[in-house]
């Protein structure tokens, strides 16, 4: 049996806490299965090293030796076995969604809630968005292995990995109201000169305090940012009538 120790510091495979007799379908041991019967290539984690983060790539290589680099890395090698990688991500950007509720994260981690209700509501997720079948199994592992915990930052590092496979420059634009199609597409051509990689991701945020306009966060880690929005120009001026309130009164 697998222990946290372990996951972190060794090279394991995933396998299953309960026995064989349990409830939990198709998820034997060693291997990793479809929930249709077919099975899928060997899903193993492995130990991620740190890496430097200077020089660049599109993704910035800010990939962290931890349990959850280490999920991702797995789940990431099962997609791109089966050529799914694509799709994969946008199960990832659906789970992400759902997980971002306080309430559901909640029920996943209460362990005083029988797996078998958990496991029901993972496949009512499933349903609902239509997640392939490889990434279900995976939420199932997660939950049998009480490392549901993780799956926030397991998105993070899913998305860090995609994003230096496919050379993607990720960016977070920040409005008021949703942006028309054609913003959103000029806003990734802008980004993609500036970064000067492949492809461009644009998530979107609504934050109803910026009054009006927008704000643009990419490079490693969101670290870089544009600022349009109103807000920002709103504090500029008034920082500017209280230095000149304080020149005046001198």
């Amino acid at each position: 049996m697998a222990t946290a120790a372990a996951l972190q510091h060794t090279p394991v495979t995933f396998q299953s806490r309960s026995p064989p007799s349990a409830q939990l379908r198709s998820r034997p041991n060693v291997k990793f299965f479809l929930t249709t019967g077919v099975k899928l290539p060997k899903l193993t984690i492995k130990p991620l090293l740190r890496r430097n983060r200077g020089g660049g790539g599109a993704s910035g290589a800010r990939m962290a030796d931890s349990a959850a680099g280490s999920y991702a890395l797995a789940l990431s090698d099962v997609a791109k076995s089966n050529n799914t990688l694509e799709q994969t991500t946008a199960d990832i950007e659906k789970l992400e969604k759902f997980f971002s509720d306080p309430d559901v994260l909640n029920f996943f981690t209460n362990p005083t809630i029988d797996e078998e209700k958990k496991i029901a509501i993972v496949d009512e997720i499933a349903k609902s968005s239509s997640l392939q079948p490889h990434v279900v199994n995976f939420l199932n592992i997660l939950v049998d292995m009480k490392r549901i915990e993780l799956i926030k930052d397991i998105v993070k590092e899913f998305e860090v990995i995609y994003n230096k496979l496919t050379d993607t420059e990720l960016a977070i634009v920040t409005s008021v109201v949703d942006l028309e199609s054609q913003h959103l597409s000029q806003i990734a051509k802008e980004v993609q000169k500036l970064t000067g990689a492949k492809n461009v991701r644009i998530k979107t945020v609504i934050d109803p305090s910026l009054v009006a306009g927008f704000t643009i966060r990419y490079g490693n880690s969101g670290s870089k940012l544009i600022d349009m929005s109103v807000k920002t120009q709103l504090e500029e001026i008034a920082a500017q009538l209280e230095i000149g309130d304080i020149q005046l009164a001198s």
